[in-house]
């Protein structure tokens, strides 16, 4: 099985948290041969990220498009920074996600080389949490989650580590983890 990142665009009629969970139910009842790993969706509601563990995404974005969720990318990510099972069981939380599109000459090895000699620096922002990264297999882009007080600390933590940042998405109070 691999794992997958899609990212969906938010439909005007899912645009309540109300809503939204319960697209996010609609779409958990109609997978049978994926395992839903976790959704975070922005405060404004307009975008969410899902991460998927199955053999073929097909069925996951047409589950996703029949809830008023349509993909917008699908990606094979690896998790980084934790192990999956972890993320699957811990339920702490998570307030922003950066966004950071590799550069083209980047490979995974040099990325996890990287990640591994700066991540020792998070401690000298010690009010940001780093939880973890997927990186897109391709090497196209990752998506960092963290807990912090506010945009400017995410960036302070992101300078600390020496790590670019494309957007930054402040996420909802109540982003539904599974």
């Amino acid at each position: 099985m691999g794992l997958y990142l899609i990212e969906t665009d938010v439909q005007a009629d899912v645009q309540t948290q109300g809503a939204f969970e319960q697209a996010v139910e609609d779409v958990e009842k109609n997978l049978a041969d994926a395992a839903f790993i976790e959704v975070q969706v922005a405060a404004d509601l307009k975008r969410a990220f899902f991460i998927f563990e199955t053999e073929e995404t097909e069925p996951v974005t047409k589950a996703l498009n029949a809830s008023g969720l349509p993909a917008s990318l699908v990606k094979e990510v690896r998790i980084v920074g934790q192990e999956l099972e972890e993320a699957k069981k811990e339920r702490e939380k998570i307030n922003y996600l950066v966004e950071w599109n590799l550069p083209e000459d980047l490979t995974m090895d040099q990325y996890l080389e990287r990640k591994k000699k700066n991540s020792v620096h998070y401690a000298e922002v010690p009010e940001v949490s780093f939880s973890r990264t997927y990186v897109c297999e391709d090497m196209s882009k990752c998506l960092c989650f963290y807990d912090a007080p506010d945009d400017d600390s995410v960036l302070r933590a992101r300078e600390a580590v020496k790590a670019p940042v494309d957007e930054i998405t402040k996420l909802s109070d109540k982003s539904a983890d599974k």
